[in-house]
């Protein structure tokens, strides 16, 4: 049984409709990043950033998994999959994947601003005065820009251990994230899945130049 560790990006969920909501001027959803997205962004203006993570966490309610998600988890019938994701839906344990590893954080959880190892499960608008059992305001479980990736070592070892890469809908410009693909063996069959790849193929990387649900078959194929 091989070992297929999966890195995941935007791409991966544009076909469910999950919108990126970063604009082609660096502004997400007409806010800069920083508004919506720092922890100082979140101190001068909380109801800003609450109301900006609620409408994502709305909107992932009425989209479902892909193709490319439900394949991803019938591999799990063949094959040992980890899948880590930049992304910050469920939409691959939703189509059932069973180990996923969210690098970014996770829409549908918050912590505490106390205590950022109290988690809870979130589904609903989260407003000023939601707190934990100590008092303090919750926030979205998201990992900030500025802000340390607390599961990138755990995924690091992961990609020790990994027979197969597969790299779906990602720049691989965004870090630590896209120095993931560098802590895999490095003579283990290697796979990118992007319509627009910033990678070329070589001798262990084969590129495939489509979107997810496309891409996806041409990897089971060649698997």
């Amino acid at each position: 049984m091989k070992h297929i560790v999966v890195l995941t990006g935007a791409g991966m969920s544009a076909e469910s409709g999950v919108k990126t909501f970063r604009d082609h001027d660096g502004l997400w959803e007409g806010h800069d990043v920083m508004q919506v997205a720092s922890p100082e962004g979140f101190r001068a203006n909380p109801e800003l950033v609450l109301d900006f993570y609620n409408q994502r966490r709305r909107q992932l309610k009425e989209v479902q998994p892909n193709a490319a998600h439900i394949a991803l988890a019938k591999l799990e019938q063949e094959h040992k999959v980890t899948i880590i994701t930049q992304n910050v839906d469920d939409l691959h344990e939703r189509a059932g994947s069973t180990s996923v590893i969210h690098l970014h954080g996770e829409l549908n959880k918050v912590r505490s601003t106390g205590n950022p190892t109290d988690l809870k499960t979130w589904t609903e608008d989260l407003v000023l005065g939601d707190t934990c059992a100590q008092g303090y305001q919750l926030r979205p479980h998201i990992v900030w820009f500025g802000e340390d990736v607390p599961m990138i070592e755990q995924a690091v070892e992961i990609c020790n251990t990994a027979d197969v890469l597969v790299i779906i809908g990602t720049s691989m410009q965004v870090y630590p994230a896209a120095s993931l693909m560098h802590y895999v063996p490095e003579t283990i069959p290697k796979f990118y899945i992007d319509p627009r790849p910033a990678l070329s193929s070589n001798t262990h990387l084969t590129v495939i130049a489509k979107t997810a649900t496309e891409g996806i078959k041409d990897f089971m194929a060649k698997l």
